[in-house]
């Protein structure tokens, strides 16, 4: 699960183009850093090279999303959403900035979609059609996913959709080529694709980790091998879990951990996890089946995941397992275990609207076993806290992964991040998805499995690199690659200027002062409303407001009679000398809005 101005921006020259210190770069790229620029430019002109971009993924998790460009041909990997972050307030989740490819979208021959998690697919329906709807290449899974959301947008263009398998290969154009390949991650059909070009063969492994069978062996490591083989310019690895120690642990003793638990709970099972999660939801109903429970799917987006991943055949229940959420009071309470969204506390979901006593059908109640199978989302701490709290106050049990495993993520941690690097043998390294000290943990990683720190190149979103058969050059020329906001119906038409009063509104308050003047004269007719929120209650300080009221009357008294006053030049000064006047009494700047009625 994104820039513009949440964050500021360094300028071009003060970024590096590698891992490492100064001292740590070598060979011909440090060498042509030090030629003359109008040398250098021509050189690189003459150059047979790919451009490698990422319009994000690479500053945030999430917005996920890249393109290589070889000529006039361009191969996108991804397009995600981002969600919101607390200086993004109101918004309903952050898009790519596809700007740079507008002009380009006659040479976009394939958008390649790695897996079903909307911050790899969520942004289709917005930028589809901007980029003029090119072929998308994705296993079976992803394409109904990504045609079940399509249907919320009637006004969306038709997907041109390809199904791939593992193992296919797919050429595209003149000079690129896809070869897609298997690796496992939480939602079935995870797929890496490698781009085949001119000058050399690009792998994208999506989001990734390396399960274990239950004897600790890993499994899927000989198709790495594989890709190896292939010969491998870049490498674009995963970084969520580069700073992790150790390895993953097998989903197959999370399985184990979740039943044991089950068979000692003597009352209902609400179990909350991501409703993407397909895998560990399908080994839950095969575990509920096993101990005679009955199963009901709360949640909008849970239930479409499920009812898909059933129509594919990877979640395998019997007729009567999994029932109406509106049933469960038919059952024993111990006959009964709840799938529900909200593991991360969002406010409509269905675990919160358990808790609230919002639901129609679920009331947490004494005896309740809550289990969170899920890892926190950065940022979403405070309102799991606040989850965990309200359900220990009615009575609930509350079981999370950091009590006994039961959530693994579907990100590879240090020790298989080296390990798949010493199968994979790049010429460079990639690190992407997550944020720069991530990223930075993952180039280390590079290191530590035996590449050279001038094999590891970071770069920002926007960033531009120009790869040839033996180079990987980090240029300092960017695309646009800011938030892009959706918020309700409008895409984009919430800039920074917007978020900003938003943010003041939140920190500071709202304070307004209705004047009614005399049209002809300007004179003050009556005494200024004012109306404050969020910034001081207005019965409890009625002297303050008697001296605005006072200030705001001197203000527009000084104004020359010699000709009906400019409103907005009136506006602009109550606007000023009251902020100033609130500030000095109070040490606080609200927004303050002048309002103006002539009569």
């Amino acid at each position: 699960m994104p820039h513009t101005a949440p964050r500021s921006r360094k300028k071009a020259g003060e970024r590096r183009s590698s891992y490492g210190p100064p001292s740590a770069y070598a060979g011909p790229a440090r060498e042509r850093a030090h030629a003359a620029p109008k040398e250098r430019e021509e050189k690189e002109n003459e150059r047979d090279h790919v451009n490698l971009v990422a319009l994000g993924g690479l500053e945030e998790i999430g917005r996920n999303m890249s393109y290589i460009e070889y000529k006039d041909e361009i191969v996108i990997v991804d397009m995600g959403i981002q969600f919101p972050e607390e200086t993004t307030p109101g918004i309903d989740f952050i898009i790519p900035n596809v700007s740079s490819l507008e002009p380009k979208k006659s040479r976009i021959k394939a958008l390649v979609l790695t897996h079903a998690h909307f911050d790899h697919i969520g942004a289709l329906p917005y930028l589809m059609e901007k980029i003029g709807n090119p072929p998308v290449y994705t296993m079976e899974l992803t394409k109904a996913m990504i045609q079940k959301r399509q249907e919320e947008f009637t006004n969306a263009p038709k997907l041109h959709v390809e199904t791939v398998k593992y193992r296919d290969k797919k050429k595209i154009g003149q000079y690129l080529e896809l070869e897609f390949f298997g690796v496992d991650h939480t939602v079935p059909e995870t797929t890496g694709v490698v781009i085949k070009t001119p000058v050399g063969n690009i792998v994208h492994f999506a989001d990734f980790r390396i399960e274990y069978n239950e004897k600790g062996e890993a499994q899927n490591i000989s198709e790495f091998k594989r890709i190896g083989e292939l010969g491998i310019h870049t490498f674009m690895i995963d970084s969520t879990n580069a700073d992790i120690e150790g390895r993953s642990l097998s989903e197959k003793n999370i399985e184990k951990n979740l039943e044991e638990i089950f068979t000692r709970a003597q009352g209902r099972i609400i179990l909350t996890t991501f409703s993407s999660m397909l895998t560990r939801i399908a080994e839950i109903i095969k575990i509920a089946e096993r101990l005679g429970k009955k199963v009901a799917i709360n949640g909008r987006s849970m239930k479409e995941g499920v009812q898909i991943a059933q129509s594919l055949g990877y979640i395998k229940a019997k007729k009567d397992t999994l029932i109406p959420v509106e049933d469960v009071h038919k059952y024993a309470d111990n006959k009964i275990l709840v799938l529900t969204t909200g593991s991360q506390g969002q406010e409509n979901a269905g675990l919160m609207r358990i808790i609230m006593g919002e639901h129609r059908h679920i009331r947490i109640k004494a005896g309740d076993m809550v289990l969170f199978s899920s890892s926190a989302i950065p940022g979403n701490e405070r309102s799991i806290q606040n989850l965990k709290d309200n359900l220990c106050r009615q009575g609930a049990i509350v079981i999370t992964s950091s009590i006994i495993d039961i959530h693994v993520s579907g990100h590879a941690p240090k020790d298989d991040l080296e390990a798949v690097i010493k199968l994979i043998k790049p010429k460079f390294l990639m690190p992407v998805h997550g944020h720069y000290f991530k990223r930075m943990a993952n180039g280390q990683n590079g290191v530590a499995a035996g590449m050279k720190p001038d094999q590891i190149r970071l770069l920002d979103n926007g960033q531009i690199a120009h790869l040839t058969k033996d180079e990987f050059v980090v240029t300092k020329e960017f695309v646009p690659a800011n938030y892009v906001m959706v918020d309700g119906l409008g895409v984009g038409d919430v800039g920074e200027i917007v978020l900003r009063d938003r943010r003041m509104l939140a920190q500071e308050g709202m304070f307004v002062i209705i004047t009614t003047l005399d049209k002809k004269t300007g004179r003050v007719l009556k005494n200024p409303d004012i109306i404050s929120r969020g910034f001081i209650y207005l019965k409890e300080n009625q002297i303050l407001l008697d001296e605005i009221r006072k200030r705001v009357r001197g203000i527009i008294g000084r104004i020359p009679r010699y000709q009906p006053p400019d409103p907005d030049y009136v506006k602009s000064l109550i606007r000023d000398q009251i902020g100033q006047f609130l500030y000095n009494k109070t040490k606080r700047r609200p927004m303050v809005l002048p309002v103006l009625i002539e009569i």
